[in-house]
């Protein structure tokens, strides 16, 4: 079925209620002054603040009863992503919930629970997929011997630092595995941090060599396949909620300049040059917030349809485009004071860098967007 014959758009009042506290917790507990306060500290986030997501059932809102988490559905988490973009609050919690969903929807058996419920019980947890810059590629070379062993390294592992467990994307005898590791198991040194463009975000080198693996942390089988596919359709709808948000924050931050800053005796909001950018800014990021409440609506716990799947790439295209449109216009607007590392401008358009290559650009999501709404081969 083609998106054009899939316009739906459901709210319910669980999600409405999560956005209201999602909202007005940012707004409060993350200023503009606290997000700067962070910038320079090892994990980028207020340990204090993390425990009161964690009291607030976050981590676990996606996860189900008997693990401790509420049985939401991931869908529920796209509010509260795109109220911590708003607030350009660092933590965890978009990692800890990928996590959490790549093992749910890898495995039913009752072995993995421990993971689920230390995720629950909010122990930050990410996975350690890439081995290079691009999403494109499925090439693994971490891999683990017929004795449990791991070998290999994986980059750009996202709050690897705070990470309490670690979810291996790996392969054994050809075939795509995952593997449960616990900080504790790392050597010293595995861990060798990146200097990321958005400085909000914490991302790291782990090199997994020599840890053990018992039978019961390895997961692997068809299943394995399926869940690395919605696992990465997922991670790009969380990201464009959070770049959607940050979107939005950006435009006001421009617009209220626009409205205290003269020239030539004039506010600079006067001029139509810089009031339909602006206008165009707002009409982007509308588009921006239906696409990824769209496929909100398409989310299941089973494995994600083909509609889910166009919904989730035309949102992280239109909401990677929206903040880098943003941040751009930012920095212009703001003179030449944009260009200077204490106008928050900066804060922007850092992330609108850094939120266009996660889980892949623009431009990879539209190339698959072709094959998927034109029947157009790869």
């Amino acid at each position: 079925m083609s998106v054009a014959h899939n316009t739906a758009l459901a709210f319910d009042e669980d999600q409405a209620m999560i956005m209201e506290v999602a909202r007005n917790f940012c707004r409060e507990r993350s200023p503009i002054e606290a997000v700067r306060a962070q910038l320079d500290t090892p994990q980028g986030y207020d340990e204090a603040l993390w425990q009161e997501i964690v009291g607030l059932g976050w981590p676990g809102l996606a996860l189900p009863e008997h693990v401790g988490g509420s049985g939401l559905g991931i869908a529920h988490a796209v509010a509260i992503a795109e109220s911590m973009g708003r607030a350009l609050l660092g933590t965890p919690l978009l990692s800890t919930t990928l996590a959490g969903q790549l093992v749910a929807r890898a495995t039913a058996e009752a072995r993995v629970d421990v993971f689920l419920a230390d995720v629950a019980a909010g122990v930050p947890a990410t996975v350690a997929l890439q081995e290079g810059p691009d999403w494109g590629s499925d090439a693994c070379d971490c891999r683990f011997n017929d004795s449990g062993v791991l070998q290999g390294a994986k980059q750009y592992v996202q709050d690897a630092e705070a990470a309490g467990w670690f979810v291996v994307v790996t392969r054994h005898r050809d075939m795509p595995a995952l593997a449960l590791v616990q900080a504790e198991q790392l050597p010293v040194g595995a861990i060798r941090p990146h200097t990321l463009i958005d400085e909000t975000k914490r991302a790291a080198t782990v090199d997994f060599s020599g840890v053990q693996l018992t039978p019961d942390v390895i997961i692997a089988g068809d299943q394995v396949t399926v869940a690395l596919c919605d696992y990465y359709l997922l991670g790009a709808l969380l990201t464009a909620a959070e770049a959607t948000g940050s979107a939005a924050a950006c435009l006001d931050t421009t617009v209220e300049y626009l409205k205290t800053r003269k020239q030539f005796g004039k506010l600079i909001g006067s001029y139509q040059a810089l009031k339909h950018p602006c206008v165009d800014i707002l009409m982007a990021i509308d588009s921006a917030r239906s696409f990824i409440y769209h496929a909100a609506s398409l989310l299941e716990d089973g494995p994600l349809s083909r509609d889910a799947e166009i919904a989730c790439r035309m949102a992280k295209a239109q909401a990677s485009d929206t903040l880098l449109q943003a941040g751009d216009r930012a920095v212009q607007f703001h003179g030449g004071m944009g260009f200077t590392y204490e106008c928050d401008a900066q804060l922007y358009i850092r992330r609108a860098q850094w939120s266009n290559q996660q889980f892949g650009d623009a431009m990879h999501h539209r190339k698959r967007l072709a094959t998927l709404l034109l029947d157009a081969e790869d």
